[in-house]
């Protein structure tokens, strides 16, 4: 079956990785018997022949002579297949409808492959690994930072936290955190800086100042400018001394990722371990539930997949894991009367075990 990908590897993974570039603009894949082909216009088709890895770059012009014409990826479509002798190809769910729609009237079969495109990028190359580990080490840097600005902090008589002269807030917070990010490559976007009962949404940003004795929730998934590759960490902090109830709750949720490691190998059931850790936590007194109209608990997955996204097949909970895989370890526990908490570890899948690729210290408590 001939293989057809069209769109701007910036923003679409799967062609990220069937080329190993960044190209803003729309081309053309192809894949027919076991060889890879890709058409560029004049404008990237150089930098292609150096860097794309396919094994034959075509420029457009090859392919139609008429420039009006050559703009229309129907156009080059149609033209590739009368070179390449096909006429039946496979495509992705995410194909664009409007040109499927154009070169089927033109005589094109179109079969939409349901589910993975590559279903090979599940399992990360060691190649794939060490951009991933790159990318951890930028988001480290970055919650260092974080764990250094709160611990040079100083609560005010109100108890909000106050830093360099003016009150610590999210958005300054993350301002620094995502400073050090650029500066080393990474490509920071929506990182999770939430305080108080803010903490209790996981994907809530956060906003306004952080207080003293709150839990702070931090997670950071930066995207390496170089490799395209994402790295992911949570860590939670408390300036100044927690309540009995919020340490008790950090210890909870800290002993659950531990646990969760420890039982992590190839061939071990993804969805058990997750429905175990839900009754771990409701046998320490964290049931999982709704109240007031409102999910308090462990209300999301164990952890994800990531790669060219930072969330890609599989789901912790989808199955046996296997070697190569690379997942996040993130458990959680949200009570909006004692705060959030999520601890996050990034793991390669080996055959006994894991392999835990993360570095960056768990310091709940900054003096």
């Amino acid at each position: 079956m001939v293989r057809v990908l069209y769109g701007s590897s910036e923003r679409e993974a799967d062609l990220r990785y069937a080329v190993r570039m960044v190209v803003p603009d729309p081309f053309l894949w192809v894949e027919k018997g076991g060889r890879t082909y890709a058409v560029f216009s004049a404008l990237e088709v150089d930098r292609a022949r150096r860097m794309a890895r396919v094994d034959r770059v075509i420029p457009a012009e090859e392919l139609v002579s008429d420039e009006r014409r050559r703009a229309d990826p129907v156009e080059l479509l149609l033209a590739l297949g009368r070179r390449l002798r096909f006429r039946v190809v496979e495509v992705p769910e995410s194909f664009p409808l409007g040109i499927a729609d154009r070169a089927e009237k033109r005589g094109l079969r179109i079969r939409v492959r349901r589910g993975p495109f590559f279903p090979e990028r599940q399992q990360k190359s060691d190649e794939e690994i060490d951009w991933i580990t790159e990318a951890l080490r930028i988001a480290e840097a970055g919650m260092e930072r974080a764990r250094e600005i709160l611990q040079a902090s100083r609560p005010d008589a109100r108890g909000i936290l106050r830093w360099n002269g003016e009150d610590l807030t999210s958005e300054r917070l993350r301002g620094e955190i995502e400073a050090v990010i650029a500066r080393l490559g990474g490509i920071a976007e929506h990182s999770i800086v939430a305080g108080g009962v803010q903490a209790c949404d996981p994907h809530e940003q956060g906003s306004g100042p952080l207080h003293a004795g709150e839990a702070i929730v931090i997670d950071l998934f930066p995207r390496s400018q170089a490799s395209g590759y994402y790295g992911d960490l949570s860590r939670t902090f408390v300036k100044g001394e927690p309540s009995e109830a919020l340490q008790h709750l950090y210890d909870t949720v800290a002993e659950g990722k531990r646990w969760v490691l420890g039982e992590m190998r190839e061939g071990a059931d993804g969805q058990a371990l997750h429905r175990r850790l839900l009754r771990r936590f409701a046998q320490a007194g964290y049931p999982t539930e709704r109240r007031g109209g409102r999910w308090v608990g462990f209300f999301h997955g164990t952890g994800h997949s990531l790669g060219l996204e930072i969330h890609e097949p599989p789901r912790f909970a989808a199955g046996r894991f296997r070697s190569g895989q690379i997942l996040t370890v993130e458990p959680g526990l949200y009570y909006p009367e004692i705060g959030g908490v999520r601890l996050e570890d990034l793991v390669v899948i080996e055959k006994d075990g894991i392999r835990n690729l993360t570095r960056s210290p768990e310091i709940f408590k900054s003096p």
